[in-house]
């Protein structure tokens, strides 16, 4: 039973990294209808920004709160800025453009960061600096309770409350639900729908950079392809959870990360990446729109 509760905290505390890559997948397709697939590469540069903050700042060697919070905002920086200028410069202009054109850009930009970052910051893998102590900080019912989980469950909760405020208690929240429902009806009652969705992709990568810094936290190797399974991860995620919902791509990723947990510990860790892609399988096959999205016919 013990091992069990572990496993189970082990994979919430999964789940809730791969949501907060998740929900840029959501977010951007939900206005856009669009799947950035460059999100994930995005991600990578959270983490190499987060990286070299520690080294400039001299922080690599003091875990504390204040490196925690400091690395979370030099990745979330980097990440806006990086969101906003892949949506200005390679989406924008194609914005009524074919889909498929749309899409191959976002497979050539994720591609261009991804060798851009093994020119940039080398091949080789580099150890994320120590951001907090590994420690067990109270054991209940035999369980240990780890500053490091609890740590990216507290930051997962504060992203996704203050998510929730800014898309239901603001206005640009209510902007960008109209932008989602009708972007041409809502540039009609004086929304700028350019900057609303450029805002979306400032919010998503946001949540990558902090995403990244949890997972350097947890798995302290980083390198310029990392973003990868991370990223097709999160993306079956949004799939599973219905892409285009929030609350779905949260859900979507807590079932990934329990099931690769639970994988992991009662099976075997080759099946783990596998898993994945055996989720997406079913989901598209009896339930396509996922559990908590909504079905509807596209005019072609």
């Amino acid at each position: 039973m013990q091992d069990f509760i572990q496993h189970l905290i082990n994979g919430i505390s999964l789940g809730s990294i791969y949501a907060l890559i998740a929900l840029g997948y959501t977010m951007v397709f939900g206005i856009l209808q669009l799947i950035n697939f460059a999100h994930s590469d995005v991600y990578m540069i959270g983490a190499f920004a987060a990286y070299y903050a520690a080294r400039t700042l001299g922080i690599d060697k003091n875990p504390g709160v204040s490196t925690l919070v400091i690395l979370l905002i030099a990745a979330m920086a980097a990440c806006s800025l990086l969101g906003f200028t892949i949506e200005r410069l390679a989406y924008r202009p194609l914005r009524k453009a074919p889909k498929l054109n749309i899409l191959i850009t976002a497979i050539g930009v994720s591609l261009f960061l991804q060798y851009s970052g093994q020119v940039v910051f080398g091949a080789d893998p580099k150890v994320f600096p120590a951001v907090l102590e590994d420690s067990v900080l109270f054991t209940l019912l035999g369980v240990e309770f780890k500053s490091l989980d609890l740590a990216v469950l507290f930051v997962t909760l504060v992203m996704m409350v203050l998510l929730h405020l800014l898309i239901y208690h603001t206005k640009l929240g209510r902007a960008m639900r109209a932008v989602s429902t009708n972007m041409n009806v809502a540039a009609m009652m004086g929304v700028n729908t350019d900057r609303i969705i450029s805002f979306t992709f400032v919010v998503g990568s946001a949540l990558a950079g902090v995403g990244s810094v949890l997972v350097g936290m947890k798995y302290p190797k980083i390198d310029p392809l990392m973003g990868m399974m991370i990223g097709l991860k999160a993306f079956v995620a949004a799939v599973l959870g219905g892409i285009g919902n929030i609350a779905g791509a949260v859900l979507g990723a807590l079932i990934m990360g329990l099931s690769e947990e639970m994988v992991v510990g009662y099976l075997s860790s080759t099946y783990r990446d596998a898993l994945a892609f055996g989720i997406l399988i079913v989901i598209l096959i009896f339930r396509p729109a996922g559990l908590l999205g909504k079905g509807g016919v596209e005019k072609v």
